[in-house]
């Protein structure tokens, strides 16, 4: 394709704080980052509120931002989008969930709230729950990558106001959805159904065959599923209509490719790329580079950083940096001169936390005509002093776009 082209290329969770095993550097700082260090030394750079300082980012919440949609006026939940982006059928009325395979014990405690990280007949155990019925709801269920998944609830009179079924936290029992609203009659039907399809899906699932030989090896049992981020579909302008660009996706997570479906972006698969921290990155640098030849702007989420964050694994998060950096060399070489790049995280995981925090992230913007500043490495400390400053997630697309020369001039 002619013209100016882009890559947004967001590294999930990337962002992070002084580790004291790293010497007070964080992941990034510790990382062998040349290509990083290039993109920062011959373009702009600054710090990134994903929605706004201080907030504790979610991976939807701070892409819609970072994209340009208004997170506080368009998200509903994350379920919708979990299950759309791993194709489920998501109709007016239906409320979705995201989902974990979950491990618990017979008094349903939880003891691992991802399965081991099930990789391996997933697809079983899914088929074992999908399509049951409660009362005059249909349940529609779907495995995603490794132990995640998605639920669909069909059925008249459903609301998505409603609590998490999943704690959160190893050595609790498992939650009791309920309305958010007491007075919510809608909301208070969709808590019951959750209720009685996750005891359900223990009973169907602790003595499955894929569970029984999980355990034969040592294994957990993915023997409950436990939903969370309860929402509708929201209704949202589509990114070409909104910025006048023609829009592919590269990524790994079903969240994410939701996101984009949603968005009316084209979805390339990179079957090699899992959302794992063995993730084939590469493949995906290339379908980044490809996926130009008929798009002019490529949204790309790299997993990695987050799982490592939330292990609280320092030396994977630097091994996953360095992994990045290999992409970006890739993409230098590969754009042509009128392509820019984008690289930033969607928030920070720190190793110290294990969790989301609401710290400012790295951002860079490289490419024809920028003003380049004095920064010359890329990480949380070095991109203070950069040209761009600090600035929100919703800022990252009006910048991108006039340095494309796409925007629509605001006045005479």
């Amino acid at each position: 394709m002619e013209g100016p082209k882009a890559i947004l290329l967001i590294c999930d969770g990337m962002g992070d704080r002084p580790v004291a095993s790293l010497g007070g550097r964080t992941p990034l700082e510790a990382a062998n980052t040349p290509n990083m260090d290039a993109l920062a030394a011959q373009g702009v750079s600054g710090q990134m509120d994903p929605i706004a300082p201080g907030i504790r980012a979610g991976s939807d919440t701070s892409h819609l931002s970072i994209l340009g949609y208004d997170p506080y006026a368009v998200y509903t939940g994350r379920g919708p989008f979990e299950a759309a982006g791993i194709g489920m059928d998501v109709q007016k009325g239906d409320v979705a969930f995201r989902c974990n395979f979950s491990t618990v014990d017979a008094n349903l405690v939880i003891l691992d709230r991802r399965a081991g990280r099930i990789e391996v007949g997933t697809d079983q155990l899914a088929a074992a729950v999908n399509g049951m019925k409660i009362e005059d709801v249909t349940v529609f269920f779907k495995e995603s990558v490794a132990h995640r998944g998605a639920l669909v609830l069909r059925g008249p009179g459903l609301g998505a106001a409603v609590t998490d079924a999943d704690p959160h936290e190893v050595g609790l029992g498992i939650h009791d959805a309920h309305a958010i609203d007491a007075s919510d009659a809608a909301s208070a039907k969709t808590a019951r159904i959750v209720n009685v399809f996750v005891r359900k899906s223990y009973e169907l699932l602790k003595d499955h065959p894929v569970n029984k030989a999980r355990e034969a090896d040592g294994k957990g049992a993915a023997n409950i599923i436990l939903p969370r981020g309860a929402g509708v579909a929201p209704h949202v302008d589509g990114f070409e209509k909104k910025y006048g660009l023609k829009p592919a996706s590269v990524v790994e997570t079903g969240l994410i490719a939701g996101i984009a479906k949603y968005l009316g972006m084209d979805i390339i698969e990179v079957p090699t790329a899992n959302g794992g921290l063995d993730s084939d990155v590469m493949a995906m640098a290339d379908a980044m580079v490809k996926a130009l030849d008929d798009h002019n702007f490529i949204l790309s989420n790299i997993k990695g950083g987050d799982i490592a964050g939330h292990d609280g694994d320092a030396a994977a998060k630097v091994k996953f940096a360095e992994r990045v950096d290999a992409v970006i060399g890739k993409l230098m070489k590969s754009v042509d001169k009128e392509t820019y790049i984008v690289l930033t995280a969607d928030h920070s995981t720190p190793i110290s936390t294990k969790d989301h925090t609401g710290d400012p992230v790295a951002i860079t913007f490289w490419g024809p005509d920028v003003r380049v500043d004095s920064v010359k490495a890329f990480d949380e400390r070095s991109v203070v002093s950069g040209g761009i400053s600090r600035i929100s997630g919703t800022a990252v697309m009006p910048i991108l776009t006039q340095l494309m020369n796409v925007q629509e001039k605001f006045g005479a």
